[in-house]
């Protein structure tokens, strides 16, 4: 299986560095992880468009930033590069790390999805070398597991979807500043209760257009300053969301949770289904619930 994680920034400039990859894999739903081992080397990171989880397995005690002198790391010390992040790294000695990878869509649904808010109003702190229990405890099962084996693939996924959540909720506050354009409150909140009451619908942007008294073309675009993402590409992320909620909470047949998710029939169901989290949507209730 090829690893989205080629397809991230950090893990490109890792890959021209000293680092040394151990293994990478996906997680479902286009977030993906990275083991690493390195040994002196600088490393310089600047805006890699997606955020990044550190977790540090073994050694760091001489890894340092140069913008934070005098703070090394350790094993179980955690640190986050947001995807607007930049700095300088300067590895001394031999260091051991896991990298989580999370593109700015998932933050947004996740966003929405926790706190109800805007995506664009809220944003990742820039963490070097914290301290949480349960994030660490989080990423260190992740490592553990086998990330080609399908059953141990799904548990990734969800190990990582509940890292996701950590973040939002225990590590993100209010941007600064809010950038312009974007969906009024009002016409947010309308939209996005439209589109998960009627997943099973034939949904189309002159409709959601209409209810936010935009034409096509504003509203596409003012969606996608409020949520990082075309209005399309959350409709699907929707569906998938409300299908792995299905088949978690519900005994309906495929081609029922198919139809009550938008879904043209259940092969189209589960060939979506499969390219996001990585099993087919049979596979997928057959480890939940094991």
């Amino acid at each position: 299986m090829d690893s989205p994680a080629l397809t991230h920034n950090v893990f490109a400039t890792l890959s021209r560095s000293r680092a040394a990859l151990e293994r990478s894999g996906s997680l479902g739903d286009g977030m993906a992880v990275a083991q690493w081992n390195n040994h002196n080397d600088a490393t310089t990171y600047r805006g890699p468009g997606h955020h990044t989880l550190s977790l540090y397995l073994a050694g760091g005690y001489q890894t340092w930033r140069r913008d934070r002198p005098g703070i090394y790391g350790a094993p179980g010390k955690l640190c986050l590069l947001p995807d607007e992040h930049e700095s300088e790294w300067v590895i001394e000695g031999d260091l051991r790390f896991v990298h989580l990878y999370f593109k700015p869509e998932h933050f947004a649904q996740a966003t929405v999805a926790l706190l109800d808010r805007e995506p664009r109003s809220r944003q990742l702190r820039d963490l070097t070398y914290a301290d949480d229990p349960v994030l660490a405890a989080y990423c260190a099962q992740i490592v553990q597991l086998n990330w080609q084996d399908t059953a141990s693939h799904l548990a990734a996924n969800e190990l990582a979807h509940g890292v996701l959540a950590r973040l939002i909720l225990e590590h993100s506050g209010p941007r600064a500043y809010l950038p312009k354009g974007g969906l009024s409150a009002g016409a947010r909140r309308q939209v996005l209760d439209y589109i998960d009451s009627h997943l099973d619908s034939n949904i189309t942007l002159g409709g959601l257009a209409r209810l936010a008294a935009l034409s096509e073309f504003h509203f596409a675009r003012a969606f996608r300053d409020s949520f990082g993402m075309p209005p399309h590409a959350w409709l699907s992320a929707r569906r998938l969301q409300r299908s792995r909620l299905l088949l978690r909470d519900s005994n309906l047949p495929l081609v029922d949770i198919a139809t009550a998710c938008g879904f043209a029939n259940a092969s189209h169901f589960s060939n979506r289904f499969r390219a996001a989290v990585g099993a087919n949507p049979s596979q997928y209730r057959a480890v939940l619930r094991k």
